[in-house]
């Protein structure tokens, strides 16, 4: 199997880790993230400009057609500058959802849009019941006239929310609760009578929000893909996400071993730099090999994230997702005992990598999680 790089993909790598360089110092992001929206518009404006918006998009609904190799780079990249933009939640999860259950007219209507920078998405499908299970949904949509539905419920953690201007939401249409049948789509205008949103800052320092539907009236147009069959379109695009993180697991990790490395080399204890000590040099060994070990896999997500046979794709991603959050912990726990006090502290960056790693082990699934999928899976 190739795992070189392509001169374009080396491009992108190269033009992703200057935006990081020039954009995403500790004390930048601090204060990018302390504000309101908790991102730069003239970022996410920048992304627009270089294409990044529209890289995994379709080339026929103003994308360039790329693929989850190309989102992989970038996203490990972003990893290595803990990025705060809405990417996740606008390009990877809403417009997935799009690309990969809409219609052309929804296609045509969002993802250029999405593409240009002036459309964000968010994708509502977890609840206070659900936990990682997808067909756990309790939202509903009760057919009301002429095909409309209103819909009714909640839905948690939803990444982006408060910057998103439309919100895609699962809600049964029918069956009964953890039915993989039943489920479906719908894309709801964020501002629309009945929807509410209640932003706040996750632990690692991004947006997400609880959304609640109270008697929301949407037409057969804001259904997205076919009724009742939305369970196998979030199934695909969580796992296009997870394949996504777990990119940009692995360059937080490389970026937290660095510091960690050059760290030790000038901390001096007994009279020398700690990183003198063999003890010292077998923990950072072993924290080089846990990252190495994470973007293997994460490579082999991408690579297999869009395998036909649906059972072989989640095994490969359950398989990635248990190694990045295994890694994602050793090394997040021996760059805070390695650095000492200050590694616990707020005013020092090493603290907020490992709070993003945590929060990367916990989305779409925890180690325990994927572990038992992948066992239910072989």
């Amino acid at each position: 199997m190739d795992f070189e790089l392509s001169d374009e993909q080396r491009q992108l790598q190269d033009s992703v880790a200057r935006f990081v360089q020039d954009n995403y110092s500790f004390e930048q992001r601090r204060a990018i993230v302390a504000t309101e929206a908790g991102y730069s518009e003239d970022h996410w404006k920048q992304m627009a400009e270089l294409g990044w918006l529209g890289l995994a998009l379709p080339e026929d609904h103003g994308g360039i057609g790329l693929g989850p190799v190309e989102t992989m780079i970038m996203m490990e990249e972003f990893g290595k500058g803990l990025v705060a933009e809405p990417y996740m939640a606008t390009v990877v999860l809403g417009a997935g959802a799009v690309v990969h259950g809409g219609s052309d007219a929804q296609k045509s209507a969002i993802l250029p849009a999405v593409a240009e920078g002036n459309l964000k998405l968010a994708l509502g499908f977890a609840e206070r019941q659900s936990r990682y299970n997808l067909a756990d949904v309790a939202t509903t949509a009760a057919p009301i006239r002429d095909g409309s539905f209103k819909l009714n419920g909640m839905k948690g953690v939803v990444f982006g929310a408060p910057s998103a201007d439309k919100i895609i939401v699962s809600a049964r249409t029918s069956g009964g609760p953890r039915d993989a049948d039943g489920i479906s789509l719908f894309v709801v205008d964020a501002n629309q009578a009945g929807v509410s949103v209640r932003g706040y800052p996750t632990a690692d320092g991004l947006r997400a929000g609880e959304v609640t539907l109270e008697n929301v009236e949407v037409g057969q147009d804001a259904l997205l893909g076919a009724m009742g069959a939305g369970l196998p379109v979030l199934e695909k695009v969580i796992d296009l996400a997870i394949a996504a993180i777990a990119a940009e697991a692995t360059g937080a990790m490389s970026h937290l071993n660095d510091m960690t490395l050059e760290y030790i080399k000038t901390r001096e204890q007994f009279g020398q730099p700690i990183g003198r000590f063999q003890v010292l040099q077998h923990r950072m060994v072993d924290m080089f090999i846990a990252h190495e070990e994470a973007k293997s896999m994460a490579m082999m997500a991408a690579m297999r994230v869009e395998e036909a046979d649906a059972g072989e794709r989640k095994k490969a991603m359950s398989a990635a997702k248990v190694q990045i959050g295994k890694s994602g912990r050793y090394v997040g726990q021996q760059a805070i005992q390695l650095h000492g006090g200050i590694g616990m502290t707020d005013e020092y960056a090493a603290g907020h990598y490992f709070k993003r790693l945590t929060m990367v082990d916990r989305t779409f699934g925890d180690v325990d999680f994927h572990l038992k999928r992948f066992s239910d899976l072989s």
